[in-house]
């Protein structure tokens, strides 16, 4: 993957465009950056086009000015679409990467062939009343950040993935997560509930681990009965599927973006 960085932004980028190929957006979770799909990297390397992006604060996209906010990632990410020539693409999107990828399908969506989202929310239909059972939990994690980044890594690996090595894959990225980051994830709320739902023109697959939050899980399941789309619980994962379990997220990826099913 070439590191590349779009001009006037803070914008750190990762390509791999070898293949003769539809593309792949892939985006991150949280807290780590776009290294938690190495293994998807490797796996998909020369089946299809690859473009990854860190998030505004996140990995090496932190050199932000005074007017750079998070609500601007869907914008950055079509000038990055716009540089490369890159016409349409299915995305990939895990934990927060989720709501990037669904915001940008709500302004560009003539420029989505596929959305996957796993442990998401619909961000166009979010309920508050959901989120306030996780928002005492979610307090006492960023306390402890404000302490000490270590201490919250830590903590943070036990909910973010199930198994030991994904433990411990999140943990190290997670350490590079800098406290003055937090200032950016504020404006995450100016992204929920601003566009009204309205039918798809490309296919959507929603999904969680077996282990993520019971909450999580309600959400998966309502979320596609509500839409009628294609769902994916993967056996032995927790939050972020893609490490735990990357065999399985792999297979089941290649499956939904290679199908030739038609739209619910």
């Amino acid at each position: 993957m070439k590191e590349l960085y779009l001009v006037n932004t803070p914008i750190a980028y990762y390509i791999d465009d070898s293949a003769n190929r539809d593309w792949i957006v892939f985006i991150h979770a949280a807290f780590v950056d776009h290294r938690m799909f190495e293994r998807q990297f490797e796996y998909f390397a020369g089946r299809y086009n690859l473009l990854a992006v860190d998030i505004l604060g996140h990995g090496n996209s932190t050199k932000a000015s005074k007017n750079d906010t998070i609500e601007k990632m869907s914008y950055w990410i079509n000038q990055i679409f716009e540089k490369h020539n890159i016409s349409a693409a299915h995305f990939v999107g895990v934990s927060l990467g989720a709501v990037f990828i669904q915001d940008f399908a709500n302004k560009y969506p003539n420029k989505v062939l596929s959305l996957a989202c796993f442990g998401g929310y619909d961000i166009n239909d979010f309920d508050l009343e959901k989120q306030k059972g996780n928002s005492k939990e979610q307090m006492k994690m960023m306390l402890k950040a404000m302490f000490s980044i270590k201490w919250f890594a830590k903590a943070n690996k036990k909910i973010s993935a199930y198994t030991q090595e994904a433990q411990e894959e999140f943990y190290k990225l997670n350490l590079h997560f800098k406290k003055k980051s937090f200032m950016h994830l504020a404006k995450l709320q100016n992204l929920i509930n601003k566009f009204p739902n309205k039918q798809r023109q490309y296919r959507l697959l929603v999904g969680c681990g077996e282990h993520d939050i019971p909450t999580e899980i309600d959400i998966v399941n309502e979320w596609a009965e509500k839409e009628h789309c294609e769902k994916i619980i993967i056996q032995g994962a927790g939050h972020c599927v893609n490490m735990d379990k990357s065999n399985e997220f792999n297979s089941q990826l290649e499956d939904f973006i290679s199908s030739k099913k038609q739209l619910y």
